[in-house]
């Protein structure tokens, strides 16, 4: 068990102390709930206009009245829309029109079927920039698969690995949700060194299939050859819903959405014409715009704390959760606490939710997500706010707020559950 900075053990399983109160998914679900119910109250008070999503995802449903009544009926809709939608998702990531494609109920659905599907029994081989770690539904999806994952963050490491533990799958994650990069050069020679060592690959772009090429001018996913990619629909400038999009060669991606259809994580008729909605409204312009915000807001909050606590990401501010809480210490005037990183930073997500709607990774991520502070403002969020200073100075008092009850684990569970744990 390794620990964090403060003598915490880390949970390996998602890479950071869990403490006392999210001591598990189930507690972690129980803090969803939760926000959703401060959410609720927020909207009654202020209204729906006023909320601001600053966690990078627009969850809304472009498919159009039209649509339901004939493509969203779950029989012959499929067969309607198919096509339109093969052709979307290839336009959008690049191939050269002999893909297929199917869409999933979430983009974690995609990666542990093609897991459970591909890696044969071997070691799984996870590609992510160096510093940072696969997602949550990497390891979760080996551990179903019974294999394990060993990471690697160059090429000579990993042609070392090919060699030593003879894998039939390896996922390359392009861009984590922290947003650190592969480059495109990295991405292309590890690609082609696992093909030729027999290895299926699996890239994971559910950020970088649009962050790549529209921030950074990166290549499209489908041209790096990998057997499959996956991309989110309500990230990254698209606007929902929350699905998972997967293309590429047919005898790679059918074996993959016959198990996803086994175990349920197929995306229904209408989850599939709305991502398919949101792949034809797309445009550069839109994430663009996320990125505008999301400096705007990086200047606010390093105006406001300081720039030796926030970090500058493409698309806006972050601050690690260790640092935010050796920052609430030293408000609070003491040298170590019962609480853990992922508990006060959960906190300062519920105040700032409970107090102008802002919606954060902290109140809504899924169990086993990043808990570091994310602000990765949707269109328009920082304005519904009231202004980048608005949302830095929530930020800061919501920190404040914490420092104050920091050793009050009742005031916690009742912020964090509504409820003593």
């Amino acid at each position: 068990m390794t620990s964090d900075r403060f003598g915490n053990e880390v949970d390996p399983g998602v890479g950071y102390a869990r403490g006392r109160l999210l001591a598990s998914s189930t507690d972690e679900v129980r803090r969803l709930r939760r926000a959703g119910q401060i959410a609720a109250e927020f909207v009654a008070r202020e209204g729906m206009e006023k909320v601001a999503i600053c966690t990078g995802n627009l969850r809304f449903f472009p498919a159009t009245a039209a649509d339901l009544p004939e493509i969203c009926e779950e029989w012959i809709g499929p067969g309607l829309y198919g096509e339109e939608l093969r052709q979307a998702a290839i336009s959008h990531m690049g191939g050269d029109g002999s893909e297929a494609v199917a869409v999933v109920n979430r983009t974690s659905a995609g990666i542990v079927a093609a897991i459970l599907t591909l890696s044969g029994g071997r070691p799984v081989l996870s590609l992510v920039p160096g510093g940072d770690r696969s997602h949550a539904s990497v390891s979760r999806g080996a551990r179903l698969a019974g294999v394990p994952v060993v990471e690697v963050h160059d090429l000579p490491e990993l042609k070392r690995l090919l060699a030593a533990h003879l894998p039939k799958l390896l996922i390359v994650t392009t861009v984590t949700s922290e947003l650190a990069m592969l480059p495109d050069e990295l991405t292309a020679v590890a690609v082609k060194t696992a093909r030729a060592a027999g290895c299926k690959v699996f890239l994971d772009e559910a950020y970088g299939a649009r962050f790549r090429p529209v921030i950074h001018g990166g290549a499209p996913s489908l041209s790096f050859g990998a057997d499959l990619v996956v991309t989110n629909t309500d990230k990254a400038g698209l606007t929902g819903p929350r699905a998972g999009v997967l293309c590429g060669a047919s005898d790679t991606l059918v074996p993959v959405i016959a198990r996803a259809s086994e175990l349920g994580m197929e995306a229904r008729a209408p989850i599939a014409v709305g991502a398919m909605r949101s792949l034809h409204a797309f445009t550069a312009e839109m994430l663009l715009e996320e990125a505008r915000d999301g400096l705007d807001l990086s200047e606010a909050l390093e105006a406001a704390l300081g720039g030796g606590l926030v970090h500058r990401s493409a698309l806006g501010p972050k601050i690690d959760e260790q640092d935010l809480f050796a920052r609430v210490l030293e408000l609070a005037g003491a040298e170590r606490s019962a609480r853990v990183p992922a508990e006060v930073a959960a906190a300062v997500g519920m105040l700032m939710l409970r107090a102008k709607g802002i919606v954060t990774v902290n109140t809504h991520g899924q169990p086993g997500g990043r808990v570091s502070i994310r602000l990765k403002p949707t269109t328009g969020a920082v304005a519904r706010a009231g202004g980048a200073a608005a949302v830095a100075g929530c930020l800061v008092g919501a920190m404040d707020e914490v420092a104050a009850h920091l050793e009050d684990e009742t005031w916690f569970s009742a912020l964090l559950f509504g409820e003593g744990k």
